[in-house]
């Protein structure tokens, strides 16, 4: 499938750019004069933005859930395009373009460890293998085995449950306090909550991956939960040599589920801890067989400590907007550097400025239908609205539940921060 786009540099096949990253990425093509084409579904396809859609220089159609059917027809499509680079821009087909870049004898991830960037139970694997700080675990298949293997492992509360394979902060959730089955014993009639239980049925929610269908493994990661602050980390990776990139703080939600509320960059650790957690992010990517792209890590660092744990990451761009929260605040494009990766080029990573950048995301007190959203507009801000007026919105569990973002630019972190949460706080979302 074509469009009027002509020849220019390069052409990179990005394997699904749909979600937040990919109009990153189409950006970023422009500017490197880079012919970005895309692999996915033809459903999947009819729904792209016209942005998107008008931005790439062609199409493969194919069934990304068929790795042999996939392979073949992108095998055969990057060889009549002559494709210089493949770059999965949706998590759970890293591995596809791990298999893709080595049959294609182009730059890519380590075939053989891409799917710990996917699956998060090998993903501890190839962390413990590598020496690298993370939390303890456990796996379970349902909530019997699960109370069993937290008990034996001495996991201990508060207690993370997330799904094997998913992301968005989707199926994950946090176990505090005694339940049914851990607690003292009750009254003979009273009945007692199974915490545990409802947290791996809601870990076990997601059989299949929207909007493509691939299946997805339903095993549960039960995670020592460790306290204190949250960080990302970004690598870029090129020949097998790791570029770092600033330390972006994160906050969340408390309780249950804990969502993304917001990043800010510089992230205001000290300049020692933050080489620190670049260099833990760095090992981590190279662990999960990152190889010629890009890793987004996150990190705990526990109160009182100067040890970065990795919660997990990901062979991939990452979302939340960060690519332009780090761009506003210090010039690097995380997309261009992840093209220049997936090409074989050294990467741009050095900072053209000393900026700050924050984000804040409008959330609803509860789900329901969208009535009406006012941001107000400061200087030094921007906004971006996601859903309209009658749209349906989940229940805030995950960041399916988002109305928008609104992007502060200024001098310090502090600063960036302060007012994107007062454009957040003056914000009105009404819900129905």
């Amino acid at each position: 499938m074509e469009n009027g786009a002509g020849p220019r540099g390069p052409g990179v096949l990005v394997i699904e750019p749909m979600g937040n990253a990919g109009r990153f990425l189409v950006e970023a093509a422009d500017r490197l004069g880079v012919r970005l084409y895309a692999a996915t579904h033809k459903d999947v396809h009819e729904g792209y933005p016209d942005r998107l859609r008008v931005a790439l220089a062609g199409v493969c159609v194919t069934d990304l859930t068929d790795v042999p059917r996939a392979s073949e027809d992108m095998a055969a499509f990057c060889r009549q395009h002559s494709i210089a680079g493949v770059a999965a821009c949706f998590e759970l087909f890293t591995p596809l373009a791990a298999l893709l870049a080595d049959r294609m004898g182009l730059p890519g991830n380590d075939p053989g460890l891409a799917w710990a960037a996917r699956n998060k139970i090998e993903m501890g694997e190839a962390f413990a293998a590598a020496g690298i700080p993370a939390p303890r675990w456990a796996v379970a298949h349902d909530a019997a085995e699960a109370h069993r293997v937290a008990r034996e492992h001495g996991l201990g509360r508060p207690l993370v449950v997330k799904p094997a394979e998913q992301g968005g902060s989707w199926g994950v959730s946090v176990v505090d306090g005694p339940d049914g089955m851990d607690g003292p014993e009750r009254p003979e009639g009273a009945e007692a909550p199974d915490r545990l239980a409802d947290a791996v049925r809601a870990a076990q929610r997601f059989t299949h991956a929207h909007p493509h269908g691939l299946e997805l493994d339903t095993r549960v990661l039960l995670q020592e939960y460790i306290p204190g602050g949250e960080y990302s980390c970004d690598t870029v990776v090129s020949g097998g040599v790791a570029y770092p990139l600033p330390v972006v703080a994160k906050d969340t939600t408390e309780g249950r589920y804990r969502i993304e509320t917001g990043h800010t960059c510089p992230s205001g650790l000290p300049a020692p801890l933050v080489r620190k957690v670049q260099q833990i992010a760095a090992r981590a990517a190279l662990a999960v067989g990152v190889r010629n792209g890009i890793a987004h890590t996150e990190v705990k660092i526990p109160p009182g400590t100067q040890t970065p744990y990795v919660i997990e990451t990901g062979a991939r761009l990452p979302g939340d907007n960060l690519c332009e929260v780090v761009e506003a605040a210090t010039g690097v494009s995380e997309a261009v550097a992840h093209l220049q990766a997936v090409l074989g080029l050294v990467p741009d990573t050095v900072p053209s400025r000393t900026d700050a950048a924050s984000i804040r995301f409008l959330l609803p007190e509860h789900g329901g239908e969208l009535r009406r959203v006012f941001v107000p507009d400061l200087p030094g801000t921007h906004s971006e609205v996601h859903l309209r007026p009658g749209a349906v919105v989940p229940e805030p569990a995950d960041s399916s539940c988002r109305i928008g973002h609104v992007v502060a630019r200024a001098e310090t972190a502090d600063q960036a921060r302060g007012l994107a949460e007062r454009v957040a706080a003056r914000s009105r979302v009404e819900m129905g």
